[in-house]
């Protein structure tokens, strides 16, 4: 994969996959979700949907046809192990009608890295979807996987934040959502007319309101999205302006 120039005018879209039966049973708490919609952000892309699903063959397998077919991109975590149950490979394979392989380069990566330890069980992870190729893994070396608009990455997030930190500025997406927080010691509801009125007035824009409970006082975080620098900072103002106009005095960064 090469640098891709961004498209600023145009809205790229990805979608994550969480994949294992420790996330649906409680036993393990995801932590790439919170990470994946952060980078993408810096990217020019935006995390649209998050499904998650059992270690079962037809349930990734439906997963993957219908999310990498409504998005730019598609990030699967999970299952990518050595283990008899890591079967996303198998499963995204087969939703793609092709054979699973392994993969030269791959296995020439875990040679180096393991040497005469080079277990059958570590060599799963050489594994790929035919016709695929990788994503480099500075912490652990067995590589992540690209089949078309999908990128098959590991469940563990710090092995999952070295693969993305390889994808830096490769993919193709638009102008960096950027943001500015505003807030008010206020009851949510207190605001909600005016967010609605400042979003509409301002093209381009999203504003998100987080509620929180501190010091026995209600208050509130309001979060204004933006592509454009000016547009972010001229929102800002007029947000605290509307406030004050409301009877809310307003704070200039997050409470």
């Amino acid at each position: 994969m090469t640098d891709t120039p961004t498209s600023p005018d145009r809205i790229w879209t990805a979608a994550l996959l969480i994949i294992g039966d420790e996330i649906l049973s409680g036993r393990t708490q995801d932590a790439n979700l919170a990470y994946l919609a952060k980078w993408l952000g810096v990217q020019g892309i935006r995390l649209k949907e998050v499904r998650v699903v059992a270690d079962e063959m037809e349930s990734i397998g439906d997963a993957v046809k219908a999310l990498s077919a409504a998005h730019d991109y598609l990030f699967t975590t999970g299952g990518i192990g050595p283990t008899h149950d890591d079967i996303t490979v198998d499963a995204i394979a087969a939703a793609l009608g092709v054979a699973v392989t392994v993969h030269p380069q791959a296995r020439a990566i875990l040679a180096d890295h393991y040497g005469d330890q080079l277990t059958d069980a570590r060599l799963r992870m050489a594994r790929t979807p035919e016709g695929a190729s990788l994503i480099e893994n500075p912490r652990t070396k067995a590589p992540g996987i690209r089949i078309g608009n999908i990128f098959i990455m590991a469940g563990v997030p710090i092995i999952t934040q070295g693969m993305l930190a390889a994808l830096d500025g490769k993919l193709q997406g638009g102008a960096p959502v950027l943001s500015r927080t505003v807030a008010a010691w206020t009851q949510e509801s207190a605001a909600a007319a005016t967010l609605a009125a400042v979003e509409k007035a301002h093209a381009g824009v999203q504003i998100g309101s987080y509620p929180f409970w501190r010091q026995g006082k209600t208050g509130a975080n309001f979060v204004i999205r933006a592509t454009d620098e000016d547009v972010l900072a001229v929102t800002a103002q007029a947000l605290m302006t509307a406030l004050r106009d409301a009877g809310i005095e307003p704070i200039d960064g997050e409470l």
